[in-house]
C-alpha cells in the first residue's frame, strides 16, 4: 500500500489513501479541496521509497471534512506567598482532512 509524508502547519504526517487526519487550521471552507507538499513517497509491498529535495513534484490531495476547535487547555500561573494566581484557557482551531489521492 502506498504512503506519503506530507508537511502542513510546520508538522509532518505519514498518510495513506482514505486516511482522516487532524491538522492545524487551513483557513479554507468545508468540503474544499487542498493540496499538501510531499516530502517522501513509498510503497510497503515493493519496499520502495522516494525522497524529495526538499519536496517532490507530485502533491497529495485531500478534502476538508470540517473545521473544529480542539480540546480546551488550561494554563495556570501561580506565585507562592504572594496570593497571585492567573488561569487562562486555550482552544486550537483545527481542520479534519480526508486524503483522496497520493
Amino acid at each position: 500500500m502506498k504512503f506519503a509524508v506530507i508537511q502542513t502547519g510546520g508538522k509532518q504526517y505519514v498518510v495513506r489513501k482514505d486516511d482522516e487526519i487532524t491538522v492545524d487550521n487551513l483557513n479554507v471552507a468545508q468540503d474544499a479541496d487542498v493540496e499538501f507538499e510531499t516530502l517522501a513517497e513509498g510503497d510497503d509491498e515493493k519496499n520502495d521509497i522516494t525522497l524529495g529535495k526538499p519536496f517532490l513534484t507530485s502533491k497529495v490531495k485531500g478534502k476538508v471534512l470540517e473545521n473544529v476547535k480542539g480540546d480546551k487547555i488550561r494554563v495556570a500561573r501561580f506565585k507562592s506567598k504572594v496570593r497571585s494566581r492567573k488561569v487562562r484557557g486555550f482552544r486550537a482551531a483545527l481542520s479534519r482532512v480526508k486524503i483522496t489521492t497520493i
